[in-house]
């Protein structure tokens, strides 16, 4: 757990940085989907889940 959390605070600072500085290109979309694996696989899946099913609720009430 606590290797996959380090992962996914390495790949989210990266990914900040390289969406920052607009240097945007296939290393950022292994980046992107690295972040987006090690995420998932993290406590953080649950909220993220509920938050996107709740988002898209709302928009389709619209």
């Amino acid at each position: 757990m606590a290797v996959t959390v380090s992962l996914v605070a390495l790949f989210a600072l990266v990914l900040f940085f390289l969406l920052r500085s607009k240097s945007l290109g296939y290393g950022s979309a292994f980046v992107a989907t690295g972040f987006g694996f090690f995420l998932a696989s993290t406590g953080a899946s649950g909220p993220i889940n509920q938050l996107a099913t709740a988002v898209i609720d709302a928009v389709g009430n619209l």
